[in-house]
């Protein structure tokens, strides 16, 4: 087993019961086109190969690519590709591999440093998703960001990162990871997470203005909307504006749920209050 490096955030997940529910939570078909992040010393990668018709290992790690190719390099329907999946143009390395692509299933351990932009990479944002959206996305993640993504309005975890992967995909919190499933152990728990990306029965008229508008509404969390907003629009007109869409004027950005964004940025009024347009 490979000595863990600490600059690439390597912690080898060893739990059984874990590796079979991240499977299990794949959903894998032998028709799947399946993308592994990380895949380390390949323990869970041999348990995906089986599974699909193809797997594609993206591992920054050249020592750990060396020994990936030793163990798993002769299988028809394995690829492995070392560079850093957020600047790895995927798309031009696998037109030379057609029985690889188009890939539709995300598997990752990701690193917890590099989170957010490989969510980034993978969902895209909610003014520019991926395109096209992969079918499901199984990632291991610290709990704390976990909880974040799926958590429901007037929860202390709900914020601006829960608006925006909800928008995306449907999101679920599938099983806790203690520490002690890794070697060696990270200092915080991690959770298994599966996202399903979707259309929404209400579409956003402008997602551009809806991811502004949770950033301002989300600037200071303890502010009511009111008072956060009254910076981009004058606040008698906010007041009327916010009580005709029935969302009440002393609620704070936590208290609205995605579908009441989504009202809310369809309907915002296009004057701030200098009466000038509002340019996203």
């Amino acid at each position: 087993m490979p000595k863990p490096r600490k600059r690439f955030a390597q912690h080898w997940l060893r739990d059984e019961k874990i590796l079979t529910k991240i499977i299990q939570t794949a959903q894998l078909k032998n028709s799947d086109h399946l993308l592994e992040i990380g895949p380390g010393t390949g323990v869970l990668t041999r348990r995906l190969i089986p599974n699909v018709r193809s797997t594609v290992a993206v591992e920054l790690d050249r020592d750990l690519c060396q020994q990936l190719a030793k163990k798993l390099g002769d299988i028809d329907n394995f690829l492995l590709l070392q560079g850093d999946i957020l600047t790895l143009d995927l798309t031009t390395q696998l037109q030379q591999f057609p029985t690889f692509h188009p890939i539709n299933k995300i598997v990752a351990n990701i690193p917890y440093n590099i989170t957010s932009p490989i969510l980034k990479r993978l969902l895209g944002t909610i003014a520019c998703p991926h395109h096209p959206p992969y079918n499901l996305i199984v990632l291991l993640v610290q709990k704390e960001v976990a909880q974040r993504i799926v958590a429901r309005p007037q929860t202390k975890a709900y914020g601006a990162l829960s608006i925006g992967m909800q928008y995306l995909a449907h999101c679920e919190y599938i099983c806790d990871v203690p520490r002690k499933a890794f070697d060696p152990p990270p200092k915080v728990d991690s959770g298994v997470i599966r996202l399903t990306p979707r259309s929404l029965k209400i579409p956003v008229t402008n997602p551009r203005q809806l991811e502004t508008l949770i950033k301002v509404g989300f600037a200071n969390r303890r502010k009511m909307l009111k008072n956060n907003f009254k910076s981009i629009i004058d606040y008698d007109r906010l007041i009327f504006f916010l009580e005709q869409l029935n969302i009440n004027p002393q609620a704070r950005a936590e208290e609205l749920s995605l579908s009441q964004w989504i009202i809310l940025s369809n309907n915002w009024p296009i004057q701030n209050k200098n009466n000038s347009t509002i340019i996203y």
